[in-house]
């Protein structure tokens, strides 16, 4: 099948074969084309789920048809084909997945599409198909009987190979459903995804003690290698759990030669060979001419019995030989068992180390590329340090060049200095020589003293400036030389520390050239982690943009939201009160219109019951309580305007009905009380307008009160209280003629049901044979001995209320004692007709029977109906009798010979029924196992339905019998403190 889907490109041939299948009628077919269709979805062509959906519904339906059966394969077949749909509505929500669920870590994110609420989608559905598996898996093992080996048995193995595709589908689910929750913790609160983390647990827990048992099962340990689960499940809060996530991989052994031929295999070898062995003893025991002549049996009587014995001491010995060579074997068996066992635990050791190794090398890679990234940085600092050197050296010979200048620009102002001293002196010498002519030349000696004393001030300022300029430079030649100095220490102490950084570096590139193998091992790894770091980086940066992108949106969709959400809550508050004003107005306008027509001519006409008006009373004041309630919760909350409007509309319906039902009162009443009752039906009316006038009023709704509608009912049922009948529609003084009537109508009525009876069992002996005869005198009997027990009773009845009325009445007549005792009278009289009815209907019914046109279920139910009739007249007769009387005695034994008689006719009624129909019973042999299973489905269904019809049946009786109390109580006019 896998081939031709692959061959075809689809699944249409295997469709075509399976519509003509049986599957609905063998439950084992069905089973096994569940498995070989699962074995198509897994690895049959792509086009194999299209060609199938299209069958989803008829899967379905079987699927429901076959959930029916509790038994045998019946659920098997339900469940898995409830599986089977699963898994193609899955397949069809995500196409990204391959009918075997093979996928990449790679492939799982894109079928996500990177979006977090996909993935939560995904998991959703992934715990609902896995939830499907697992309820298979334990059907499965719950059909089984595991005290045996059913894993050997052909029975057990047709149930068991369909789980192979489950083990298969549950490891990939379960391994995805880990990745898929680990991712969604990484992106939404914990608190979110609690319901996500309590159904993983649970289905982990059910998963893993399937495998286990699945492992345990000799079946299996031949086909597939099923994996086990972690003791304890993934902790999804913490993010590193995830490397230490191991994914479930199922093994499948390569497809040998059959298992179950090798022994077989083995044994005939082993017989040949005993065979070939005992031929060669019995040669060389008996000769080969034995075989050869046998009937030469001169040679056979010629061996002695000591012979034989050593022969078969020889046989027990190479029994024994080969024994112990079949232990040794099993022994070396065990051996290599255990031998491979500790080697794959060794080869597990070396693993676990060989990780370890991996580990301790990535953990001192990471070391050496910190104390690499170190050294960088001390490298870094000694070449700041070498700049910052050559940066003071610079700045030193600025100094020494400014020093220069300053020192050349001193000598020149102390060469200046020295001119004007010498010019100093020529003026003196001149001044001197003056001296001699100073008559003559006073006014340029004058001149000459300005001109002097000018250029005196201006060189001592000169030369104070020239000072001071001077020591300024002193100071900072002398700080200039310190800095100096201290440079030149610092350069000493850099030079000093770069040659020690120099020789470590030197020494660390020794060790880097030991360590480069190491490094270039993890330099491509390193790579590839960079490249997906800034690949991660990237993808973080574009998720983070387009997540901040995306909560602008979103907050701005929530304020426009918040804002629309306002307008819509005025905008609904404003509405829901126009629907209550619409609602009060129409109520308003019912109860108007109510009111008009209590003065309508027409209405004249009608008339009404006290006992109805009374009735709509009441429901009309509750459903005034009720709108009570209602109308306080609307105050408190004016959204609850739901609860509000349909008390008003029955409010209003309630209160015109009651209007119009006090007015068709008022006109059967007596004048006073009809004009009361008319007035208080008004007023009635005119409070219930003011109340829903009220509520259409924004500013009065909360004022509005419905306490004086209430008050007006109450009076008004009080009115109509008064107008109550006190009793039958007959007069006192004829009540105990009526008495005496009923009574001889009775017994009027039994004997005449009697007559029938016997003239109907006259006309079945006449007419019917056999079983048929036989069932009708059985009947016919049990009712006439039933008509003489209820004739009994009423005689019996008759003497008792003869008994009371004379003890009871005094000097009065019985008439009087009747009309004195009008309830108790209404009661016997209500006994007498039911009595009599029954009787009647009774024949009527057993009439019906006897010619073959009626239900033996219809005269059961008379007869019953007959000693519910009399036991209501005992009762009624019995109320007023004395308990010490020889009467009431006597009617208490009619009674219970009535019931005797009433329970023979149901038993002669059922034991006829029964015997008609073993007569008419069905005959299967000539039925074929596909009819009689279809026949036993139609009758589960028929069952079915009539239990529910007969469910039905028992609520319309209880109803029914309610009704009838009721109505009962209303025309005999039973009150709650009545006499009985």
């Amino acid at each position: 099948c896998i081939l031709g889907t692959h061959h075809e490109k689809g699944a249409q041939t295997f469709w075509s074969v399976v519509n003509r299948l049986p599957l609905s009628g063998n439950a084992v077919l069905c089973w096994k084309f569940c498995h070989v269709f699962h074995k198509l979805l897994r690895d049959g062509h792509s086009n194999v789920l299209k060609d199938s959906v299209r069958y989803k519904n008829e899967l379905s339906d079987m699927s429901r048809m076959w959930g029916h059966l509790s038994e045998g394969y019946g659920q098997l077949c339900s469940i898995y084909l409830k599986l089977l749909r699963t898994k193609m509505e899955f397949h069809t929500k995500n196409p990204r997945f391959p009918g075997n669920l093979q996928m990449s870590d790679r492939q799982l994110d894109e079928a996500g599409e990177n979006d977090v609420n996909n993935f939560f989608q995904l998991t959703v559905e992934m715990f609902d198909y896995l939830e499907c598996e697992l309820n298979l898996f334990q059907t499965v093992f719950s059909s089984l009987d595991m005290s045996r080996s059913v894993s050997v048995t052909a029975a057990g193995q047709c149930r068991l190979a369909p789980l192979i595709q489950v083990i298969l589908d549950c490891s990939h689910l379960y391994d995805y459903t880990v990745k898929l929750l680990f991712k969604l913790h990484s992106c939404l609160p914990a608190d979110t995804l609690q319901g996500h983390r309590d159904r993983f647990l649970e289905q982990f827990r059910k998963l893993k003690d399937l495998f286990y048992r699945s492992s345990n099962l000799q079946y299996f340990k031949r086909l597939i290698q099923i994996p086990q689960l972690p003791e304890n499940p993934p902790n999804f809060l913490r993010a590193s759990a995830l490397s230490e996530h191991i994914s479930p991989v199922v093994v499948i052994p390569a497809e040998a030669s059959s298992p179950d031929s090798e022994p077989i295999t083995d044994l005939v070898e082993m017989d040949t060979a005993s065979q070939s062995l005992f031929d060669n003893k019995f040669d060389d025991i008996f000769g080969s001419s034995f075989s050869s002549d046998p009937f030469n049996f001169n040679s056979q009587n010629g061996m002695n019995k000591d012979d034989k014995d050593r022969l078969i001491e020889q046989l027990y010995g190479e029994i024994a030989a080969l024994k112990e060579e079949l232990e040794n074997f099993k022994a070396e068996s065990a051996r290599g068992a255990v031998q491979l066992r500790g080697r794959a635990s060794e080869l597990e050791a070396e693993l676990a180390e060989q990780r370890h190794l991996k580990q301790q090398a990535q953990d001192e890679s990471e070391f050496l590329r910190a104390e690499l990234e170190e050294l960088k940085k001390q490298r870094e600092d000694t070449e700041k340090a070498q700049r910052s050197l050559t940066e003071i050296e610079r700045r030193a010979q600025a100094n020494e060049q400014r020093y220069s200048k300053l020192k050349e620009k001193y000598s020149e102002l102390v060469q200046n200095h020295a001119d004007l001293l010498r010019k100093n002196a020529e003026v003196t010498k001149q001044v001197t020589a003056a001296r001699q002519a100073q008559g003559d030349v006073e006014r340029e000696k004058k001149e000459l003293e300005d001109s002097f004393q000018r250029v005196s001030e201006q060189a001592q300022r000169k030369s104070q400036e020239q000072a001071e300029v001077l020591d300024t430079l002193k100071r900072e030649l002398a700080a200039s030389r310190q800095e100096l100095q201290v440079l030149q220490g610092t350069l000493e102490s850099s030079t000093q520390a770069g040659e020690e950084q120099s020789t470590r570096i030197a020494s660390l590139e020794q060790e880097r050239d030991s360590l480069s193998q190491a490094a270039e091992q993890h330099g491509e790894e390193m790579a590839a982690l960079r490249a997906e770091l800034q690949q991660l980086r990237d993808t973080l940066s574009r998720k983070q943009e387009s997540s901040k992108m995306e909560l602008e949106t979103l907050q701005t969709q929530l304020r426009d939201k918040e804002s629309g959400e306002r307008a819509l809550q005025r905008r609904l508050a404003e509405e829901q009160f126009a629907l209550l004003q619409g609602t009060a107005r129409e109520a308003e306008r019912m109860v108007q219109d109510a009111l008009g027509r209590l003065e309508d001519p027409a209405h004249i006409g009608c008339t009404g019951s006290a006992d109805c008006l009374l009735s709509r009373t009441l429901a009309a004041s509750e459903c005034v309580e009720r709108l009570r309630d209602a109308h306080g919760k609307y105050l408190s909350n004016r959204a609850a305007v739901g609860s509000l409007l349909p008390c008003l509309a029955l409010f209003a319906h309630l209160v015109s009905d009651t209007l119009l039902q006090g007015s068709a009162t008022s006109h059967m009443a007596p004048m006073e009380p009809a004009d009361r009752l008319l007035e208080m039906c008004k007023q009635c009316g005119s409070e219930a307008v003011s109340y829903l006038s009220a509520l259409q009023d924004p500013g009065t709704v909360e004022g509005a009160d419905c306490s004086l509608v209430t008050t007006c009912l109450g009076r008004i049922s009080a009115i109509g209280e008064e107008l109550r009948p006190r009793g039958l529609d007959v007069k006192q003084e004829e009540l105990g003629d009526l008495v005496d009537k009923e009574m001889a109508a009775t017994a009027a009525a039994i004997e005449t049901a009697a007559a029938r009876i016997e003239e109907m069992l006259s006309k079945a002996r006449a007419g019917d044979t056999g079983v048929k005869l036989e069932v009708n005198e059985r009947i016919l009997g049990s009712c006439t001995g039933l008509m003489q027990a209820i004739h009994v009773l009423v005689l019996a009845s008759k003497d008792l209320q003869r008994e009371i009325v004379e003890s009871g009445r005094g000097v009065a007549s019985p008439k009087e004692f009747y009309a004195k005792n009008s309830r108790w009278t209404e009661g016997l009289i209500s006994a007498s007709k039911a009595v009599g009815w029954g009787a009647t209907v009774m024949v009527d019914a057993a009439d019906l029977v006897v010619q073959g046109k009626g239900t033996f279920e219809e005269l059961m139910v008379c007869s019953r109906e007959i000693a519910a009739s009399t036991a209501q007249l005992v009762a009624a007769s019995k109320v007023k009798a004395d308990k010490d009387s020889a009467n009431l005695c006597k009617l208490q034994q009619a009674s219970r010979g009535v019931n005797q008689a009433t329970a023979g006719v149901v038993a002669s009624t059922k034991a006829g029924k029964s015997q008609v129909e073993e007569k008419d019973s069905m005959d299967f042999s000539s039925m074929t196992l596909t009819q009689i299973k279809r026949q036993e489905m139609d009758s589960q269904v028929r069952v079915l339905e009539l239990e529910n019809q007969l469910q039905k049946e028992r609520q319309k009786l209880g109803e029914l019998r309610k009704k009838h109390y009721e109505l009962a109580g209303v025309a005999e006019g039973w009150e709650e403190d009545g006499e009985w």
